[in-house]
C-alpha cells in the first residue's frame, strides 16, 4: 500500500476514536418524512422541499388534535426548518437562515413525488429524479448506496452487459451520457473495468438524473445527464466511518476546521492484489472470460500465472463559507485501476516462454466553485474544473518478439458562469456562459513490424444558455423554457438547442408532464479493433473532426401521466428519441460491419411504466419498459432499418423491500428480452478468415433473468455510533445468462461461437462502523 494512502487511512482511524457524531434522533421520535405524510393526508396539503433538507430529521409525534397551523408551529420550534404556506394546497419547506450562511433561496424546483421507488428517491417538477443517499433505504442486490447501481432500478435505464461503465439510457451508449462529479466531467465511471462504481458511496450525497428536458446549463451529451454531488452545507458536526466488503476497504471523515470551514475526505482501496475472495473470482471471470489474456491461457500450456489487480479512489472536499452572502468549495478526486498479468508456458516448440501484460486506467479531477448572493433575489456562481483520463496498455510477447503499447488520454478544462434572478416565488431567470477545451491523444507503438502512431486533437467550445422557470398563481402548473447556443471553433459549427419541461397538476392527484430537448456532442468513444486494450477496455475517446467523426445531434420528446395518492404511484411515459451522425465504430459491431466506418443514426420509440405501492413496512414496485431501437445507415443493409445492438424490446424489474427500525430486507426479479446478434451463413469459405453473415442483428439471444436479495442490520453501539452489517446475493439461482454472442474463425478456418456470460452467483458481505 502506498504511503499517501496509509496516511489517509491513519487519519480516518484517528478521527474514529474521538467522540464524533451528532444524532438528531430523540426518544420515541419518528422520521419527519413520516409525520409530513400524515399531515398531507389529514389536511389535504402538499409539502414541497429538497430531499436533503429533511434527510435524517426526526421529531416527537404531534398531538393528533392539532390544527394544521399548530402542527406547523411545533415543527418550526423543534426543527431547523421554516414552513411557508403558499396557498390552501402548497407548503414549502426550507432551512432557517443561519448566521454566516448565504441567504439566497430558490423555491421553484419542488418535489412532486417523494419516495419515488424507495425512501430517498424523489421526482421534481422539471422531470429530474433525485436520489439522496444519506436518507436512502436499501435496494435489493445492493449493500452500499452505489449511485450508478441505484439509477438502474429506474424504468428506461439499464446496463446491457451489467457494467457500471456501460449504462444505457433509453437506447443510448454510455459515452452519450454526461456524467458530472461536483461539476467535473467524468470519462471513467467504473472500477474493476466497469463492474463497480468509481464514486465512493459514502461521500456522495445526491445524484440527479435527467432523461429528457435537461436544463440548458448542461450540454455536450446527446443522451442523458447524471450529476453527482457530496454534502454542500457546513453543519459544524464531526462524523466518520470505516468499513469494508469482500473486495475493498474504505474510510470517510468530515470535520469542521473553523466555524466557517469544513473538510470531507474519503478513500477506498481494493485488497484483491493480496487476497482473493469468491466475489473477486466471480468478477474476474466475468471481465476476463473473453479477453486476449484468457484466450492465450486457454490455447497455451500454462505453467504459471502471476496476476495482480487493484483499484483505489480518493476524494476530498473543502467547504468555506466566507460570509453571510458568499461561499467557496473545492473538490479533488483520483481514481485508478491497475492490472499486471504475467504468464509462463511451454510453447509448441517445447520452449519456456513468457508474456508480460499491464493495463492502467487513471483519472484525476478538480473543481473550484465560488457563489455570491448579492441580495435575496440575485445570485452568481463561477466554477472552474479540470479532468484528466489516461488509459495505457503494454503487452510483451517474448515468443513473437513483440511489444505493443497503446495509450488514450483526455484532458478537459472548463469554466462556467451562472446568474440566477429570483423575481418572486413564482418566477426565476437563469443565464450563463460556459467554455471548454478538450484534447484527446492516442498513441500506438508496435515493435514487429515497427510502427508508431500518435494523434492529438483539440476542440474549444463556447456556450451561452438561458432559461426561465415559472409557476402559475394556483401553483398547479410549472414551466421551464430554455435554450443553449453552442459554438465549436475547430468545426466552425453553431448549434442552437431549445429545451422545455411542463408539469401540470389536475384532479388533485394526477399530473401531466411534457418534456423535450435538442442536444449535440463533440466527443465519443470508438472501437478500432475488438482486441484493443486486450479486449477489456477496447473503447477509446475521440473528438469530432467534421469528416469521418461528425458532431452528433439528438432530438427527444416525451409525454407522461402519473397518479399519486394514498401511498400508490402509477406513472406511464411515452418517448421518441433520434440520435444523428453516429459512426459504426462507436457501436461495437462484431459482424459484417466490424471494419466498416460510415455515418448513420438510430431512432428509439418507447414507453416507461412504473407502479409503486407502500403497505406499512413493505415497499413494492414494478417497472417495465417497452422500446424499439433501430439503426439507419444509408450504405449498410441496402439502406433498410435494422435492430440496434442495444435494442432490448422488453425490460422489467419487480422488487419488494421491508424496513423496520434497524432491519432492512429486499428481493428483486430482473428480466429482459434477448439482445440482438448476427448469425453466420450456413456456407463458409474455408480458405479465408472472412465470415459470411446473414442479415445484421437478425437473431436474438435467450431472455435474461436474475434474482437478487440483500439484507442489512444496524446495531447501535452508543448514542453517537453504530455498526451496519450487510449481505447481498447477486443472481441467487446461479442462472446462466448469455449477454453477447459473436463468431470467429480459428487458424484452420473453422467457425467458433463465442458466448459472453453475465455474473453467476456472486455473494458480497460488508461491515461498517459509523461514528
Amino acid at each position: 500500500m502506498n504511503k499517501p494512502l496509509l496516511i489517509l487511512i491513519s487519519f480516518l482511524l484517528s478521527l474514529s476514536l474521538s467522540p464524533l457524531a451528532y444524532s438528531q434522533t430523540q426518544p420515541n421520535a419518528l422520521p419527519l418524512i413520516q409525520i409530513l405524510s400524515v399531515l398531507e393526508k389529514k389536511h389535504q396539503v402538499t409539502f414541497s422541499y429538497e430531499p436533503q433538507t429533511i434527510a435524517n430529521l426526526s421529531v416527537k409525534p404531534l398531538n393528533p388534535n392539532y390544527s394544521l397551523e399548530e402542527a406547523l408551529q411545533e415543527l418550526r420550534t423543534n426543527t431547523p426548518l421554516n414552513f411557508k404556506i403558499l396557498n390552501s394546497r402548497f407548503i414549502t419547506i426550507a432551512l432557517k437562515a443561519v448566521k454566516n450562511e448565504p441567504q439566497h433561496t430558490q423555491r421553484l424546483n419542488e418535489v412532486v413525488v417523494t419516495n419515488y421507488l424507495t425512501k430517498g428517491i424523489s421526482k421534481l417538477n422539471n422531470g429530474t429524479i433525485k436520489a439522496n443517499t444519506k436518507g436512502f433505504n436499501m435496494l435489493p442486490g445492493l449493500i452500499e448506496p452505489d449511485v450508478l447501481q441505484i439509477i438502474q432500478n429506474l424504468p428506461g435505464i439499464i446496463s446491457i452487459d451489467e457494467r457500471i461503465s456501460n449504462i444505457n439510457i433509453r437506447g443510448g451508449t454510455n459515452d452519450q451520457n454526461l456524467i458530472l462529479y461536483e461539476g467535473i466531467r467524468m470519462y471513467q465511471s467504473g472500477h474493476f473495468f466497469g463492474l463497480i462504481s468509481a464514486f465512493n458511496p459514502y461521500l456522495t450525497e445526491e445524484i440527479s438524473i435527467s432523461k429528457n428536458g435537461t436544463s440548458a446549463r448542461f450540454g455536450d451529451a446527446v443522451s442523458s445527464t447524471i450529476a453527482i454531488k457530496s454534502k454542500d452545507v457546513i453543519d459544524h458536526k464531526t462524523q466518520a466511518s470505516i468499513g469494508g466488503n469482500l473486495l475493498s476497504v474504505d474510510g470517510f471523515a468530515k470535520t469542521p476546521i473553523s466555524p466557517k470551514s469544513e473538510i470531507q475526505l474519503s478513500a477506498r482501496r481494493a485488497y484483491t492484489d493480496v487476497m482473493v475472495t469468491q466475489t473477486y473470482d466471480a468478477y474476474f471471470k466475468r471481465i476476463f472470460q473473453d479477453s486476449e489474456l484468457n484466450n492465450s491461457n486457454a490455447t497455451n500450456n500454462a505453467l504459471a500465472l502471476d496476476e495482480r489487480f487493484l483499484f483505489y479512489d480518493f476524494n476530498a472536499k473543502f467547504l468555506y463559507d466566507i460570509n453571510a452572502t458568499s461561499k467557496f468549495r473545492f473538490n479533488a478526486l483520483a481514481i485508478r485501476n491497475r492490472l499486471d498479468y504475467n504468464q509462463a508456458y511451454i510453447s509448441t516448440e517445447h520452449r519456456l516462454e513468457e508474456t508480460k501484460s499491464k493495463l492502467n486506467q487513471l483519472t484525476y479531477g478538480a473543481s473550484a466553485n465560488y457563489t455570491k448572493a448579492f441580495n435575496n433575489q440575485f445570485k452568481s456562481t463561477i466554477e472552474l474544473y479540470y479532468s484528466q483520463y489516461d488509459l495505457d496498455a503494454k503487452n510483451e510477447n517474448v515468443h513473437d518478439n513483440l511489444v505493443l503499447t497503446q495509450e488514450n488520454k483526455v484532458e478537459d478544462y472548463g469554466l462556467r458562469l451562472d446568474f440566477t434572478k429570483t423575481v418572486n416565488t413564482d418566477l426565476n431567470i437563469n443565464t450563463g456562459y460556459q467554455f471548454n477545451e478538450v484534447s484527446v491523444a492516442y498513441f500506438e507503438d508496435v515493435s514487429a513490424p515497427n510502427f508508431t502512431s500518435y494523434t492529438k486533437e483539440i476542440i474549444r467550445s463556447h456556450a451561452l444558455f438561458g432559461e426561465i422557470e415559472w409557476y402559475t398563481p394556483s401553483r398547479k402548473t410549472h414551466i421551464r423554457l430554455g435554450s443553449r447556443i453552442n459554438y465549436f471553433d475547430q468545426l466552425a459549427s453553431f448549434k442552437i438547442e431549445p429545451r422545455f419541461s411542463v408539469n401540470y397538476q389536475f384532479f388533485d392527484f394526477f399530473r401531466l408532464e411534457i418534456l423535450g430537448e435538442l442536444k449535440s456532442q463533440s466527443i465519443t468513444q470508438i472501437i478500432d479493433l475488438q482486441q484493443d486494450f486486450f479486449g477489456i477496455e477496447k473503447r477509446r475517446w475521440q473528438l469530432a473532426n467534421g469528416n469521418d467523426v461528425p458532431l452528433m445531434t439528438s432530438e427527444q420528446a416525451s409525454l407522461g401521466l402519473s397518479y399519486n395518492h394514498n401511498n400508490l404511484l402509477v406513472s406511464v411515459e411515452g418517448y421518441y428519441k433520434v440520435v444523428n451522425d453516429i459512426t459504426t465504430r462507436s457501436q461495437g459491431f462484431q459482424n459484417q460491419y466490424q471494419f466498416i466506418n460510415t455515418i448513420g443514426s438510430y431512432k428509439v420509440r418507447g414507453v416507461d411504466f412504473l407502479i409503486h405501492k407502500r403497505l406499512g413496512l413493505f415497499n413494492t414496485w414494478l417497472g417495465y419498459t417497452y422500446s424499439k431501437n433501430d439503426y439507419h445507415f444509408e450504405t449498410l443493409n441496402q439502406g433498410e432499418l435494422f435492430p440496434n445492438t442495444l435494442d432490448l424490446r422488453h425490460v422489467a424489474n419487480a422488487s419488494l423491500t421491508y424496513n423496520k427500525n434497524a432491519l432492512q430486507l429486499g428481493m428483486s426479479f430482473n428480466w429482459h428480452s434477448g439482445r440482438p446478434y448476427t448469425l453466420p451463413s450456413e456456407s463458409q469459405d474455408p480458405n479465408t478468415n472472412t465470415i459470411q453473415y446473414k442479415s445484421p442483428n437478425g437473431a436474438r439471444l435467450e431472455d435474461y433473468f436474475r434474482t437478487d436479495v440483500s439484507a442489512s442490520y444496524r446495531i447501535d453501539l452508543s448514542d453517537t455510533s453504530n455498526t451496519e452489517v450487510g449481505i447481498a446475493l447477486w443472481n441467487i439461482f446461479n442462472h446462466t445468462n448469455i449477454i453477447n454472442r459473436y463468431y470467429i474463425k480459428d487458424a484452420e478456418g473453422a467457425l467458433s461461437e463465442i458466448n459472453n456470460e453475465s455474473l453467476k452467483f456472486t455473494p458480497n458481505f460488508s461491515v461498517r462502523i459509523n461514528f
